[in-house]
């Protein structure tokens, strides 16, 4: 009896961990040279919008030079920067994404 109670404590635990791992997402973020501007577009793996997340442009001296927040098409846009930085999206503990600026591509 006692065997069967730890079998069914255990099927109970490792069910919530599977069911944990089912709703895990993670956020990602793709930039590209727009017409002017460094366009983002930004969300999470399971399709969910990033829209109201703050993402900010870093210079490589760790000066924030500009912060933004996606609108509601997940998306916003950056004055191009002269110099190396890097693009940030910081969604909480395990939710980080940083493109830096030579993997941002013309379109």
């Amino acid at each position: 009896m006692y065997k069967a109670s730890l079998r069914r404590t255990a099927l109970v635990a490792l069910s919530g961990v599977w069911s944990s791992l089912a709703l895990a997402h993670f956020p990602f973020v793709e930039c590209h040279q727009g017409t002017v501007d460094i366009v983002c577009q930004g969300g999470f793996s399971d399709g969910s919008s990033a829209q109201g997340i703050t993402v900010d442009l870093i210079s490589y001296d760790e000066e924030i030079i500009a912060s933004k927040t996606f609108n509601d098409a997940s998306s916003v846009e950056f004055a191009p920067y002269d110099g190396e930085f890097y693009i940030l999206l910081d969604a909480g503990p395990g939710h980080t994404v940083e493109v830096d600026w030579n993997e941002i591509k013309a379109p």
